[in-house]
């Protein structure tokens, strides 16, 4: 009987352990490009399933950016089927340029994702790795938006899972070839028109030879443990926005300004968010002009902010309000 190679047990056994607690029966997504990260991901959960009983599908996103993307989309999706997934789906998305190539590359694909999965009544799979989770800590440092940003990407949420974010994108490459999957490059990965790809091919490299090896891992760590925090601080800001908020909709400025800041901010922002401003959208910047009317009231006029909403102050309370729709307090809480 033949070795199994490390890399595809290191696979399957985190695919193992991220869908332990789903029942015979269920249905699951995976989210595929072709690339090895993806492929990995779904043989290794293709393999899983024969044991746990579970139903595997998948779904392909053709962003229509690149010339021949409908072909490799369907090469794609016909590598699946033979590797078990059914059914498998290719959905064709019209990227937007709202938030810049990527930020609109990404919320067409996973609205397009996400609609598959709701359809199937499954758990949508992606393939992310914990090389992609230090490109996306790096990304946050870079904007600013604090422990937030940090927090990177989640392992679990109620709609998704990302079984493979503790390995490398190494293993999933050494698992591709150990298991003879075909896997399609995406040049755009090589485009350095975009900040992903910088951060992957000239960042993480220059801190790996300066610092010395495991950076990646440490900055999956830290996002790890930001995480934890930044769920703790939710949680606090969620009950200080509820005892904050007045029964015509608006919010008690002397409640938030006895609150900590880390506090208030996250209360404000939650109130933004509920209000209809888009998150991908609501930065730092808007956070500290809406705090301003709270803790540095000088009679401003009102704030527009993402999403064609205004926020406005008097001293006492502190409303939100969305182009075309009535106060904070007209919203469902």
């Amino acid at each position: 009987m033949a070795r199994l190679d490390p890399a595809v047990a290191e696979v399957r056994r985190a695919v193992r352990l991220s869908l332990d607690d789903l029942d015979p029966g269920a249905r699951l997504v995976v989210a595929c490009s072709g690339g090895a990260d993806s492929m990995a991901l779904a043989a290794a959960t293709v393999f899983e399933a024969r044991t746990a009983g579970w139903l595997v599908g998948a779904a392909v996103v053709d962003h229509q950016l690149q010339e021949g993307s409908p072909r490799v989309a369907r090469v794609v999706a016909s590598r699946l089927q033979v590797l078990g997934c059914d059914p498998v789906e290719v959905a064709q998305v019209d990227v937007g340029a709202r938030g810049g190539p990527e930020a609109a590359a990404r919320a067409a694909r996973y609205d397009a994702l996400e609609r598959f999965a709701e359809r199937q009544g499954a758990v949508l799979l992606l393939g992310h790795t914990l090389d992609d989770q230090a490109e996306t800590v790096i990304l946050g440092l870079a904007r600013g938006s604090g422990i937030r940003s940090l927090s990177g990407m989640s392992a679990t949420t109620p709609r998704l899972r990302r079984p493979l974010l503790s390995l490398t994108r190494a293993t999933t490459r050494q698992a591709c070839a150990a298991m003879g999957l075909e896997i399609w490059e995406d040049p755009h990965n090589d485009d350095a028109r975009f900040a992903r790809v910088r951060v992957r091919g000239r960042v993480l490299p220059v801190l790996e030879a300066e610092l010395g090896p495991g950076v990646a891992a440490a900055l999956a760590r830290t996002a790890a443990s930001a995480r934890q925090d930044n769920a703790a601080l939710d949680e606090l800001a969620d009950a200080l926005y509820h005892q904050a908020l007045l029964p015509e909709g608006a919010l008690e400025v002397a409640e938030l300004a006895r609150a900590a800041p880390a506090l208030r901010r996250r209360a404000l922002r939650l109130a933004a968010l509920e209000a209809g401003c888009p998150p991908g959208e609501l930065f730092a910047v808007h956070i500290d002009a809406v705090e301003r009317l709270v803790s540095g009231w000088r009679g401003q006029g009102p704030l527009d902010l993402p999403g064609q909403v205004k926020a406005s102050g008097d001293g006492h309370t502190l409303g939100f309000r969305r182009a075309g729709v009535g106060r904070l307090s007209d919203r469902d809480h």
